[in-house]
This record gives structure tokens, sequence and C-alpha cells, in this order.
């Protein structure tokens, strides 16, 4: 609430600067603000009294809109890609999915891998798991499983991630040792 929208009869108030003003009559609250060319914005409405401030509402709005169009800009989607597999797959047509979802997993995203039983192949869940092992196998460099291959219908689905590139303590040591070396 800003202004005359406020209906409160006594609001304690804060100067533009941060200072104490005191609990004023809305009225002179309203006056204090238009002598200075600023608004009076309710900003603590559940207080009793309810607390003001004396601040230009619309410069505040713009940099609230502006913090959140930086943040925004900056956070990262990251977007799951899916790769699909049998349990009859042949060996070629393995690697090249693997290629793929490392491709996928090195730009950032993650991975969803599925096996699809078609007819009988749901009575042998096993060679599907062998399959998505084997798969696990393939991409250990680049990725970390986040969800184990679990069976939802007659689907196995299993999600990878990329890989953190966090060195392990032991590694910083090494690092730290071996570049004074090579200078």
């Amino acid at each position: 609430m800003i202004n005359e929208e406020i209906r409160d009869r006594e609001v304690r108030v804060i100067g533009a600067d941060g200072a104490q003003l005191g609990v004023l009559p809305t009225q002179r609250a309203l006056e204090l603000a238009e002598e200075a060319g600023l608004d009076l914005v309710k900003i603590v409405p559940n207080a009793q009294p309810p607390v003001c401030k004396l601040m230009d509402y619309d410069k505040h709005r713009y940099e609230q809109a502006k913090r959140e169009r930086e943040m925004r800009k900056n956070q990262k989607v990251i977007s799951v890609k899916e790769v699909q597999l049998s349990a009859t797959i042949e060996e070629n047509d393995v690697q090249t999915k693997a290629k793929n979802a490392i491709k996928f997993l090195q730009g950032g995203d993650k991975v969803k891998v599925s096996i699809r039983f078609r007819g009988r192949q749901i009575t042998h869940t096993e060679i599907g798991l062998k399959v998505m092992q084997d798969f696990v196998d393939r991409t250990k460099d680049v990725a970390v499983v986040e969800k184990r291959p679990s069976l939802e219908g007659r689907h196995m689905i299993m999600i990878l991630g990329p890989k953190a590139d966090k060195p392990v303590k032991g590694d910083k040591a090494k690092a730290a040792q071996s570049a004074p070396a090579a200078e």
C-alpha cells in the first residue's frame, strides 16, 4: 500500500535515509512524504502501529524488476534429454546412443535413459538391467547416476546427471605441488 491507500490512524515512519521519525498520524506522514517529493510506502503492515517508509516507489519497483531480470539471466536451465534403448539392442547401437548421451552430459543436460519392454520381454527385466549397467559403464567418465534403474509399467527408467568437476582434497594438494614445478 502506498500514499492514500494507507487507512491506518497512526503509522511508524522511517525516513528516506533510514532514520526513525517516530509514530505519526497518517495525514502528517503523507505531508512529510509530499514535502520530500517521495511516496509513503507501508513495508510492515502487521506491526502495531504499521511501519511505513518514505521512498521513491517507482524507483524501488524499477530496481526490484532489474534485480529479478538479472537473477533470471544468471540461472542455468537444465533440460532432460532422453535416450531410448531396447532389451535386444546391438553393440554398435549402444555405442552410438552412449556417444549422444555423453554429448548431452558435457553440454550440462541430464539424460533420461529408458528401455521399453515389448511383449514377453517384460518377464526378463534382468536383461534390461544389464543393458542399463553397460550404458552406465560406458558413460561413467562424464555421468553420475541420479536415479537408479526402476521399472515403471513396461518401461525401465534411469536418470544420469553431469559429473561435477570438483577436485578432491588430495587432488588440490597435488595440483598445488605441480604448479610451482612447472614454472
